[in-house]
């Protein structure tokens, strides 16, 4: 299952994360369910640099875990950096660098140790899988409680957990999450839960963008209005807790949005978001003021009229103050330029699945409290 935890800082955000037992003996560990990137990392002890107060203990490596810089996913894991891979002897060890769209960063070593995996049978496997022990982290103040004790990379790369499980014969390339509006969730590897004959599917593109899953480009519509905006060239990143829109898109919206505003509502300044609307009385809950909104929807071309809707639960979000915000941020403010991330608060309470076998990205409208009847998921 995935758990939901939140913060509250300058922006409040949720983010998802799975439990996974690491090592021999196995111990948890939190990881960040990330599909915007491939390499799964921990924070660790090897000694550590710069760490976050995290929830388990960090992570210690031994010497003879160490991945030498000539295997094969060392080599594959700087080419998906764009970094030149510098190997002067055989016994040199694989250093790594990750950086994220938030600025965040993570500087370490790739290791190998043993994960307990349950599969659908209810048997637990313990493959041996190559992952990071970062011992030099950017994300934010060193004081600060981390939820997670790292990120559980699922993109498309051959270094990604979901690519080696392939390698070991353990699973299908597929993987699916489905996150809950009320917190929690689920997230499975293999096809075991795919509803193939219901979900909607679209090819999946190449992004530019790194190794990012991408149903292509978008038009975007607005109470069932063409916004006239040029194609949006889409990712999908559970990583990312907000939705983020390149300017045109993002301004073309908040100008629908401004434009169609109930007379109930008000606009008001909010230091949890951007923008920022009040009514009568506080908001307890996005179900008190979706009625004054309409849905967006997300044409993708490449499925031939494939529609994601996004129903105003799935871009609004109340803050503490009990004013209703609008959760889709300018990426071009943050340097995203012309990328449009659908993040996690978009994806919430829709099953989302990465079909690397077949090279499709579907989805379909899901209660995610629970796991559906047919099959049984591994995580």
């Amino acid at each position: 299952p995935t758990h939901q935890s939140t913060d509250c800082g300058f922006w409040p955000y949720s983010l998802y994360y799975v439990a996974m037992s690491i090592g021999n003996p196995a111990k948890p560990y939190f990881l960040d369910v990330d599909t915007g990137s491939d390499l799964t990392w921990l924070q660790c002890d090897a000694p550590c640099v710069s760490c976050s107060k995290v929830p388990h203990p960090l992570y210690r490596p031994t010497k003879n875990k160490l991945v030498p810089c000539v295997d094969q996913l060392c080599t594959s894991l700087h080419g998906g950096l764009s970094k030149n891979h510098k190997c002067d002897s055989p016994k040199q060890q694989c250093d790594y660098e990750v950086k994220y769209a938030d600025q965040g960063s993570s500087l370490g070593v790739l290791v190998n140790d043993s994960f307990a995996v349950r599969l659908a049978n209810a048997s637990v496997v313990r493959p041996s899988l190559a992952f990071g022990c970062g011992y030099d982290q950017e994300v934010g103040s060193s004081t600060e409680v981390a939820p997670t004790d790292g990120v559980l990379g699922l993109g498309s790369g051959s270094i990604s957990l979901l690519s080696q499980f392939k390698q070991h014969g353990i699973t299908k390339n597929v993987v699916g999450h489905c996150l809950s509006m009320r917190g929690g969730g689920f997230l499975f590897f293999g096809d075991n839960l795919v509803p193939y004959s219901r979900a909607t599917w679209v090819p999946m593109a190449r992004s530019a963008f790194r190794n990012y899953y991408s149903p292509g480009s978008a038009s975007l519509y607005f109470g069932g209005r063409s916004l006239g905006v040029r194609p949006m060239e889409v990712v999908l990143d559970s990583g990312s807790s907000f939705t983020y829109f390149s300017a045109q898109p993002y301004q073309a919206l908040v100008t629908a949005l401004k434009g169609d505003l109930s007379k109930t509502l008000k606009e008001v300044s909010d230091p949890s978001l951007p923008l920022c609307w009040k009514g009568k009385k506080p908001f307890k809950s996005v179900l008190d003021v979706k009625k004054e909104f309409k849905s967006l929807v997300l044409n993708f071309a490449n499925g031939k009229k494939a529609l994601m809707e996004i129903p105003p639960e799935n871009y609004l979000i109340v803050t503490k103050y009990g004013n209703a915000c609008l959760g889709i941020l300018n990426g071009s403010e943050i340097g995203l330029k012309d990328l449009n991330i659908v993040g996690d608060i978009t994806m919430q309470d829709q099953m989302v699945i990465y079909d690397n076998e077949r090279g499709q990205i579907g989805w379909i409208r899901a209660p995610c409290d629970r796991i559906p009847k047919f099959g049984s998921s591994l995580l």
